[in-house]
């Protein structure tokens, strides 16, 4: 697993692309992550190729070993008393008039813990709709209630398999936050052009640790529009964000973190792919047609809930001498901090 965190930036950048400049996105990686490897192990010829490459993986065996290391692991239940919870679903609709290759219902059911249902796509489009975003509804503890909308429902009945995954995170920051300190400040937007990447910040807010101990990493470039170029440097220097974590606690003479809550719904960001089913009417004509994607982040004084279909005072910062003042835009993760 220790290649993952460049997968991610990988996924992260192609993501990035597809979005207009200057506009705010909330995309987390692992979802995308999980739905491309099944879709791989269900692939043949150029569609896997192209899957496998793009997640740095040489087979579909390999990748799906350390996806179920991350399904089983990594994204394991914290339970609803636990002070920090983490959990992810998997979830396949296919329809009745079809049945999965043995071999790759296997893989579903053991390396992705995911759970199949048979659905009438071309007579009840619209219950299937409903059944997908109930799913959602579940597993992202009410947060994102509708992935698919019933404008999708012409395209649905012409469906005849849904690939799903959910994640659902919540976490109290460590550092208890004074809300009497919260004010309202002006935040500088980009102004569309691209500035000569100088430096930055990085900032550690951690969570309440429970078993695990996760983070919120906050990326500030010193210039006010110098993200795009920190998202560029980032996703270009393999290694980059393990190399740029904060070890060490300092002082911190002055810090302010915007509150914030997002949502994003991304649509058609993979396709092209065939040969997932047995069926004697189908045969090779099967395809990905559109993969959506849908997360949302809310964070605040307490902490932070966020899931996909994704001003504080604090300790911890690589440099003691500067302010950390978030009043322009910054890149953030949230990830698992790993003890070696």
């Amino acid at each position: 697993m220790e290649k993952q965190n460049d997968v991610v930036v990988r996924l992260a950048k192609h993501v990035i692309a597809t979005v207009a400049a200057g506009y705010n996105l909330v995309f987390s990686p692992t979802p995308v992550n999980v739905l491309l490897s099944i879709i791989a192990a269900g692939s043949s010829s150029v569609s896997k190729e192209q899957i496998l490459s793009f997640l740095n993986s040489p087979s579909t065996d390999h990748l799906n070993g350390i996806l179920s290391e991350i399904v089983s692991v990594a994204l394991a239940d914290g339970g609803e008393t636990s002070a920090l919870r983490l959990s992810a679903a998997n979830g396949v609709w296919i329809d009745k008039s079809i049945s999965l290759k043995p071999s790759f219902k296997v893989i579903l059911e053991n390396s992705y813990k995911a759970t199949c249902s048979e659905v009438d796509f071309a007579s009840k489009p619209a219950e299937v709709i409903d059944e997908v975003n109930t799913w959602a509804g579940i597993h992202t503890n009410g947060l994102i209630e509708q992935i698919l909308s019933h404008g999708f429902t012409e395209t649905i009945r012409e469906s005849t398999l849904i690939f799903a995954n959910a994640v659902y995170f919540k976490g109290a920051w460590r550092e208890k936050i004074d809300t009497k300190l919260t004010k309202d400040r002006d935040f500088h937007l980009l102004n569309g052009t691209s500035v000569k990447y100088d430096d930055f910040q990085v900032l550690r807010l951690p969570y309440v640790e429970d078993q695990r101990q996760f983070s919120m990493y906050f990326y500030l470039p010193y210039d006010k529009d110098g993200l795009p170029a920190l998202v560029e440097r980032i996703g270009s220097e393999p290694g980059f964000l393990d190399k740029h974590i904060p070890n060490h606690q300092t002082g911190v003479c002055v810090c302010r973190i915007p509150k914030f809550e997002a949502s994003d719904v991304l649509k058609d960001i993979w396709g092209g792919l065939t040969e997932m089913v047995d069926s004697p009417t189908i045969g090779e004509n099967l395809y990905v047609s559109s993969v959506l994607h849908k997360a949302f982040i809310e964070v605040d004084e307490e902490g932070t809930e966020s899931a996909a279909v994704s001003v504080a005072a604090t300790r911890y910062l690589c440099s003691s001498d500067d302010p950390f003042i978030a009043d322009h835009p910054f890149l953030f993760t949230v990830r698992e901090d790993r003890v070696e």
